[in-house]
């Protein structure tokens, strides 16, 4: 039997990067999460953090998340 609700959980959180003047941005548009950093891979390990820590202790099925879900980034 398939489980309804687990089929309708978002697997993916979606961060759109925009570059700044001297800065990257990274706005996740799932959570209320915005970082900077001057560059990419900087960028890239603020964005696990902040999530990291926003989800952490939280149960992810209440957010509307598949357990484990995927962060997929896009340079706009």
């Amino acid at each position: 039997m398939i489980d309804v609700e687990a089929a309708f959980m978002k697997r993916t959180i979606q961060v759109r990067i925009s570059s700044g003047e001297h800065q990257y941005v990274a706005e996740c548009l799932d959570l209320p999460i915005v970082t900077q950093a001057p560059t990419l891979d900087e960028l890239a390990g603020n964005i696990r953090e902040a999530i990291a820590v926003h989800l952490e202790g939280e149960d992810l099925s209440e957010l509307g998340f598949a357990s484990n879900p995927t962060v997929r980034a896009t340079l706009v």
